[in-house]
């Protein structure tokens, strides 16, 4: 109230001409560097501002005085107040931006060190782990050479393939820059040997995958680095239809036109909330109890170095990844 008041009596001050236009701008600075402090709303303050010009004009009509003398005092009011108002709002605007991008630039740093310290300690798991993988990867070959018949070798064989997959992921993270040769390959081809690889998988977990594939569809990138990507999005879908007791089902679907290649990966499991979909590409987002989040992020590193990009949405009845890539 005692604030109202004072700017109340500067502006009359201004209208009698005993202060001065850049009198007025500092006035207009220092409220808006306090409601700007406070994150207050600026429309409460213009709100208050339009009732005191409001109640002022009220206050005329006790001086007796006629339309033709009345008029120019009327419109040095209307000119004092909106110059007022204008500069309020003007300052606070650049203030609040100022500050939207003071805590942008935070967020942003602060990723890039948390992405700085997760290449760092990728590195190092990475190095720590794969070595004694690559041997026990190495042995269990050369045992199913010398016992070809014994049974679960093709079970660890194939779970360690996805030990090795998933730690790919960090190796990616911890080596973003690292430059592969593309080539042109065929998706279909691909994406079918992905769909064998995940075969006891998808068995031990009582998943079918459908698709419906058009005619060979050829695309120029790092074959690697999109296997990756698919098998990603592919081994998300069957964790997330973990809840589903029955009918569990992954469909992959590909479009192509003159410029695009279009493939979707569709699941009906469990719908993705809407604050989740906003940033599921994020680093360290995940919906997962136990997940990382990182495996979209990279998903999205490599469909963007391919100049493609990847898009989530999610409904009751089925959760959709689509990955678009320029021919």
């Amino acid at each position: 109230m005692r604030n109202g008041e004072a700017v109340f009596a500067f502006l009359l001050a201004y209208i009698r001409e005993e202060v001065s236009l850049s009198s007025i701008e500092e006035m207009a600075y220092k409220i808006a560097k306090e409601r700007a402090n406070a994150d207050s709303n600026i429309g409460n303050f213009v709100y208050n501002a339009n009732i005191g010009r409001t109640a002022l004009f009220k206050r005329l009509y006790d001086f007796n005085m006629t339309i033709v003398d009345l008029q120019p005092v009327i419109n040095k009011i209307n000119m004092c107040f909106d110059q007022f108002i204008y500069f309020v709002v003007g300052q606070y605007s650049e203030m609040m931006s100022k500050n939207l991008e003071e805590k942008n630039k935070f967020i942003d740093e602060t990723h890039k060190e948390r992405l700085t310290i997760l290449g760092q300690m990728s590195a190092s798991f990475v190095h720590e782990f794969r070595n004694p993988l690559t041997s026990v990867m190495g042995f269990i070959k050369l045992l199913k050479a010398d016992h070809p018949d014994t049974p679960y070798l093709d079970i660890i064989s194939h779970e360690l393939q996805q030990l090795n997959f998933r730690i790919s992921q960090f190796l990616l993270v911890s080596k973003k820059d690292l430059s592969i040769e593309k080539e042109e390959f065929d998706l279909n081809e691909l994406i079918h040997t992905i769909i064998e690889f995940l075969y006891p998988t998808l068995l031990n977990t009582n998943v079918i995958i459908s698709y419906d594939f058009p005619k060979q569809i050829t695309v120029n990138g790092t074959r690697s680095e999109l296997r990756q990507v698919i098998l990603n999005i592919l081994l998300n879908s069957i964790d997330a239809l973990e809840v589903n007791k029955y009918n569990k089902r992954i469909y992959i679907d590909m479009n192509e036109t003159d410029k695009e290649v279009g493939i979707t990966i569709k699941n009906n499991g469990p719908v993705i909330p809407r604050d989740k979909i906003e940033t599921i590409f994020e680093p360290f987002v995940t919906t997962k109890t136990y997940g990382t989040g990182i495996g979209l992020f990279v998903c999205k590193q490599i469909v963007q170095k391919h100049n493609g990009h990847i898009t989530c949405t999610s409904s009751d009845d089925c959760t959709s990844f689509t990955i678009t890539l320029r021919k």
